[in-house]
């Protein structure tokens, strides 16, 4: 297995993403799109030159068991392996693989207790 990853996405679940989102844009000059997730909105955020930096979501339907606070997605070659290595290495996966078009992650814990995102693109 490759050990070469990259940052390639990071996001924050919170209870209420529409006040983190004006704060947001506020301080880091970033936009907001709405993303509809059915009877509510998450957010795309985007910097000034128009670029999709993160996003920022709240605490409820398939982010429900997510923790607070910003959570980095890392590209691996191979999802699958690296989640039963990071298990078989003592951490843990939260929640489900997830399906973001023809792409998949899952949130992990680490040893320490810190999380992050393993992303395969498709």
């Amino acid at each position: 297995m490759s050990t070469e990853t990259v940052s390639s996405w990071r996001d924050i679940t919170v209870k209420d993403a529409e006040s983190l989102v004006s704060f947001y844009e506020k301080v880091m000059g970033w936009t907001a799109e709405a993303c509809s997730m059915g009877d509510y909105d998450d957010y795309i955020m985007k910097d000034s030159n128009d670029n999709v930096i993160g996003g920022i979501c709240h605490a409820r339907g398939s982010n429900a068991s997510y923790p607070t606070g910003w959570i980095q997605y890392f590209t691996v070659p191979d999802l699958a392996a690296s989640l039963n290595h990071a298990v078989a290495n003592g951490g843990e996966q939260i929640g489900q693989v997830r399906s973001h078009g023809d792409a998949q992650f899952c949130v992990i814990k680490d040893p320490s207790g810190a999380y992050c995102a393993l992303y395969q693109a498709a």
